[in-house]
């Protein structure tokens, strides 16, 4: 609600502010008496158990205010106000009550109510009076004392400036009523969880296609390189040793094998079977024992871990490894891990030339997101130099 020092007296404004003010006074003055006569209804009839329904009742008067209060903000707020309620996981009245008695919502809401009630409600009617009935008594004092004629002057000039203070105590009060029952950060709470979510939700879909393409290629592209493969030695079986086509299968057979190797290779880090078989422990040992720069292991897990958390701190792993081959020029690495106070911590550290940057395309920033989806923290500490050090944290209760 925009408030210019004059422009705003021939706007719509104004006149809005006023109608949210009274509407705030009517249904004040409306609340406060149903609630009253509600309210005791409900301490007399207590005796009777129906007054447990009542006074239920009284707590969700808050969600009527609140609904009631939502829409009069329209009148001096342009900016839709969200519904902050769930809706129920089933049909029928218990899941409606078991919805709205877990929400916060709901106890804010009948907070609010108080405190308009208590407090809101009597600031619109002295904003009001302030604004129409002191300048009212002022104007018709001469009628009494004509000597009192210099009040009339004055009746008439807080009579013209009642905009100023209407429209400013309207905008408050709409923003604190915002506040309260539509607030930001919770909006952002939920939104936040969300993201969350599908984020957990991508990383599972991401590994469930993994497993089919590491599957695809072992039974499919695989097989069929190996059955090639050895057509082409029972095709060489068949030629001259002194022809030149002997040499050329010969050749062909060996780049098939080099292309097998590969593919195996890449289908063990698509979908690691020791991982699935032995744990991470196994999978950390078995990688680092073909890993071209010695690695020292030091992984001490008393139990397996869920499979998420092995299948994160297994790429962390490798990935990192694979950094230190292509770019450490490192001479050894050592891989530390724990499993302590439901954190696995895991270190991987290299006596390398450092200078890694994460944000350089090394691939920690992936591995920085999908640790963050386990609620972990990846950090990387690299200075010119060396040595450059992962430290990551992945949350993991016992049990």
């Amino acid at each position: 609600m925009a408030q210019r020092p004059f422009g705003f007296l021939v706007s719509r404004w104004p006149w809005r502010a006023l109608v949210y003010l009274i509407s705030g006074v009517v249904l004040g003055a409306l609340a406060i008496g149903v609630l009253a006569v509600v309210i005791a209804a409900g301490v007399v009839s207590l005796v009777f158990l129906v007054g447990a329904l009542v006074l239920l009742a009284v707590a969700f008067s808050g969600l009527v205010v609140a609904r009631l209060e939502r829409w009069r903000l329209r009148l001096v707020d342009t900016d839709a106000t969200p519904d902050p309620h769930r809706a129920p996981p089933g049909p029928g009245l218990r899941a409606w009550l078991r919805t709205r008695l877990a929400e916060p919502a709901t106890w804010r809401e009948l907070a609010f109510t108080f405190v308009s009630l208590t407090a809101l409600w009597w600031l619109d009617v002295l904003v009001l009076s302030f604004a129409f009935v002191l300048p009212w008594f002022c104007i018709t004092a001469p009628a009494d004392d004509p000597s009192a004629w210099p009040w009339a002057v004055v009746g008439v000039l807080l009579l013209l400036s009642w905009p100023y203070p209407v429209t400013s105590w309207a905008g408050a009060r709409a923003a604190l009523t915002r506040t309260i029952l539509a607030p930001r950060d919770a909006e952002l709470g939920e939104q936040l969880i969300e993201v969350h979510r599908s984020r957990a939700r991508l990383v599972g879909a991401f590994a469930a296609e993994r497993a089919r393409i590491e599957r695809d290629l072992h039974d499919g592209a695989q097989q069929r390189l190996v059955s090639l493969s050895m057509a082409l030695g029972l095709m060489r079986l068949d030629v001259a040793p002194e022809s030149p086509l002997y040499d050329r299968l010969g050749e062909a057979q060996e780049q098939l094998s080099v292309a097998l190797a590969e593919l195996r290779d890449l289908v063990h880090g698509l979908n690691p079977q020791v991982l699935a078989d032995n744990g991470l422990v196994a999978a950390i040992e078995e990688n680092a024992s073909r890993f071209p720069v010695p690695v020292t292991v030091d992984v001490r897990l008393a139990t397996r871990l869920p499979q998420p958390v092995e299948l994160t701190a297994y790429y962390v792993v490798t990935e990192a490894m694979a950094n230190i081959a292509k770019h450490s020029r490192a001479t050894s690495a050592h891989i530390t891990g724990r499993h302590h106070a439901d954190v696995l911590t895991l270190e991987i550290i290299d006596n390398g030339v450092g200078g890694a940057d994460p944000a350089g395309g090394s691939g920690m920033t992936g591995l920085a997101d999908r640790v963050g989806v386990l609620d972990g923290r990846l950090r990387v500490s690299s200075p010119p130099g060396g040595p450059t050090l992962i430290h990551v944290e992945i949350p993991c209760p016992f049990g």
